[in-house]
Order: C-alpha cells, then structure tokens, then sequence
C-alpha cells in the first residue's frame, strides 16, 4: 500500500489533516461509530451463523436451566380452566346459583381424576397427556392485563399489548442462536389463515431480522405444499450459488447508499437461508419417512402433523417450534367445545411428550401448552340452554413439561370458584421470565437498544417461578 500523500494543510510534520476536518459533529460521530460496530456485528453473524449477548454471569451457569429448544403449543380462544386443568368442586355444587360477585355458577361437565406418583388432578378431556402427570407441571395461578382476544394474545407471545415487539421466540433466538443453519431457528406451524394478531405474534420487530419466526401453512400434508416455492426451477446448484452471490453484492452496494445495512443484512441472510433449506428443509416436513407406528402414535390428524413436524424440527436443531390450535373460544356448549378441542390435541400432545423422553429429547426440550386468558366460572349470557363461558383475565391455567421442569407440580391456586389467582399468583411476564430461565437465560440481561433505551421481553416486571425448578 502506497502511504499517503502529506498535507498541504499541515502545520507541521506528521499532522495530515486540518484541523476542522478532525473534529467532528455529533451526528457524523454517532453515524461512523455505529457502522463500525454494526459491521464488527454482522461480521459475528456471518461467522457463526448466530448471535450470543452475555447474558449469562459466569457464577450463574450451574443454576441456569439446560433446555436448548421450546415447543410452543398455543391454545387460542382461551381454554376453560374450570373444565381441564383446575377442578373446582364447590363451583360443581354450586351450579345454577347466582353467585355473589354476579352471574350463575356453572360447574364443569367433566370429571377429575388423581393420576401419577403425586396425584396430580386432571380433566377427563385431557385423559392421555393426564397419564404422563408425573412429567407435567400445571400452572394454575396464571392471569393477564387485558381479557380481549388479539390483545391478549400478541401479550403472551410479545410480553407487550400493543403490535411491535419482538415475539418471545424471536428473543430466545436473538439470546440463543441457532444450532442449524439450514434451517431458520424460528418456525411457527399455524393454519392456512394468520393467527388472530397476524405476524406480531411470531415478529422480530426491531430485533435484527434474521430472528423472525418462519410462519408456514402447515395443514397442509406435501412438505412442498407446507414450504412454497422452495424446490429450485431449471439450472443447477452452481448456477444458483452465483445468482445469490452476485444478488448479495448488489444489495451491500444499494446498502451502502441507503445507509441501511441491517434491513438488507436480513434479507440477505434470508436467502441464504432458503437457499440451504432447499435440502433440509424440505427432509424436515416430510412425514413419510416415519414410521406407520408413530404416524398411528400421534395421530393421522392435522394436530397430529403439526407435533410429529414439531418434533422433527427440534432433533435437527430448530430452536423454537411454535404450534397455533385455534378454536377454543366457548361462549356456547362449553362440554362439546371442550371435547372437541382437547379431543383435537390431547392424543398428539401425549405422543409428543412421550416421544421426546424416549428419544432422549424431553430433558434438552420444553414443552408449553396454554391460551392467552381464561374462562369464567359462571355462564355465558348468550346462550343457556347449551351454556359457555365468558373471558377471564383474571384465572388461567398452562402446562409445562420437559427441559428442566419438575414434574408432577402444581404451581398456585385460584378461588374455590376458579374466578380469581389468589396464591402464588403469575402474571404473562413472570412466565416469560421463568421460560427464559429454563432455556438459560437471565431476562433481567436479555437486553436490546432500540431508538435510546434498552427493551427486554419482561418489560420492567416478571418474576422466575422457582417452584417449577
């Protein structure tokens, strides 16, 4: 390298630059320092394929959780409490009876049974996953801010009410990385439609885009109907390599340019990533290559499906699957609802679990199933002679399994009616913080700076319920 011409503004030897030039404004300051360390950044990312923040102090490692992956099963239209996972006999007993608090009682159709080592109490709706209660931990205390359907809902994947913050798989992505690069580390297996809430459950918001959630069809039973567009057209792998080569370098000019490196970092990622899933990906949806004995295990449904394809993409190193069973809003025939829905997923929810602890999977992999809010314990007004149950944000209840979780637990306690969480009581935030800390995360240090301050999934709040230790 030839050195550099010497300045004809310099003062004195070895001084190259007028001294106007040296000193900088802010904003240009701010502006040079931050692509600086944007391209160190995304440097790392290339390299490695993921990102890791230091979230964890070193004298914390032996407490922290040891699940690497997290099957997300979400339950929306809020599942009734009462009727699967909280009994409540006196609300049994009471049914028909106006209730001091206001509305008629309305006692659950369906029976209780004590099942496992600890006696754990269950629905008859959820019969199969119940015989597994000994590597089941209910929470039964959970409760919201808000008992409205969206709003609930983008709350218990965003930690946030309103659209525009990352999801919480985007966040453990973001913490975590991924442990395959072929395929993306955040997969969500919805129906043919959007979840109510749309993209804002599975967004990375202002998290780097690589975290997004993958959302697939995933009704759908040809792994190339689940993936769309994903086998390649005419002309081979090579030629291919060089058209995303050469797409690359275009999109780092126009970067350049735009002064957005980031966004066009992402989308360049993005199709690398697809590039690679064009193998994998498509192996990872392909149910065909298993077994007719755990086709028959899980079910030949689209539940059924859904959890088998969750399981497959865990053991190739995904780290977030999350699962969308929608129609458990009961506002009319809560017994046939509940039938129907539990019906839908308690067999697959069962295999899953049953699956993975005999692959060896259960203890590296957690499990959650639960809604965005409750149900009331008294009788819809829409409907009586085939009653349902109203929202309820004040009582709900989730399940845990798998990844560190003790099981056979009951985490907290509601009414004798099952309105209200009345003992260890556990907000949307402290099971984010717990779920983070299961998966080896401190979520008081899982942190991001966007537009001047530092967000984090547990907002300001959230509290790791220890008990499911």
């Amino acid at each position: 390298m030839n050195p550099p011409e010497p300045d004809p503004h310099a003062a004195c030897p070895g001084v190259s630059r007028r001294l106007e030039d040296v000193f900088l404004t802010r904003r240009e300051f701010l502006g040079r320092a931050g692509f600086g360390l944007g391209a160190l950044g995304f440097a790392a990312l290339e390299a490695k394929g993921s990102a890791t923040l230091p979230t964890v102090r070193a004298g914390d490692a032996g407490r922290l959780g040891r699940a690497r992956a997290l099957i997300h099963i979400f339950a929306q239209g809020a599942p009734s409490q009462v009727d699967t996972w909280d009994p409540k006999p006196m609300l049994r007993a009471r049914n028909g009876e106006a209730l001091p608090g206001g509305g008629v009682a309305l006692g659950s159709a369906f029976g209780f049974t004590r099942m496992g080592r600890t006696g754990l109490e269950v629905s008859e709706a959820f019969c199969r996953t119940g015989a597994l209660a000994d590597d089941l931990a209910v929470v039964r205390s959970m409760w919201t801010d808000i008992p409205a359907h969206e709003v609930a809902t983008v709350f218990m994947n965003t930690g946030s009410a309103r659209p525009g913050k990352p999801s919480l798989g985007s966040w453990l992505l973001y913490g975590l990385g991924s442990e395959n690069e072929n395929l993306p580390g955040f997969i969500v297996l919805r129906g043919p439609r959007p979840p109510l809430g749309g993209v804002s459950n599975y967004s990375g918001a202002f998290l780097p885009g690589a975290f997004q959630g993958m959302s697939v069809n995933a009704d759908e039973e040809r792994a190339d109907h689940i993936i769309r567009n994903i086998t390649r057209g005419s002309g081979s792998a090579g030629e291919q390599r060089a058209q995303l080569d050469l797409v690359a370098s275009l999109n780092r000019m126009f970067a350049t340019r735009l002064n957005d490196q980031q966004a066009v970092e992402a989308r360049i990622r993005n199709y690398e990533t697809a590039f690679r899933m064009q193998v994998e990906g498509l192996d990872a949806f392909d149910l065909s290559k298993e077994k007719e004995a755990t086709l028959s295990r899980y079910g030949r449904t689209v539940e059924g499906r859904k959890l088998l394809t969750a399981r497959r993409l865990v053991e190739r190193g995904v780290r977030v699957v999350q699962v969308w069973h929608s129609g458990w809003d009961h506002h009319r025939d809560i017994e046939g609802g509940i039938r129907k829905s539990a019906g839908e997923i308690d067999q697959p929810l069962a295999a899953l679990i049953s699956d993975l602890k005999e692959r060896g999977l259960l203890d590296s992999t957690l499990v959650l199933w639960g809604g965005e809010f409750g149900r009331s314990p008294t009788t819809d007004r829409s409907d009586a002679a085939t009653p349902g149950r109203d929202h309820n944000a004040k009582a709900f209840s989730v399940v845990l399994a798998g990844g560190g979780v003790r099981g056979g637990t009951v985490i907290g306690e509601t009414d004798e009616l099952g309105r209200e969480a009345v003992r260890d009581r556990c907000h949307v935030h402290d099971l984010h913080a717990t779920l983070l800390h299961l998966m080896g995360l401190d979520h008081t240090r899982l942190l991001h700076r966007h537009n001047g301050r530092d967000y984090r999934l547990t907002d300001v709040a959230g509290n790791v319920m220890k008990g499911l230790l």
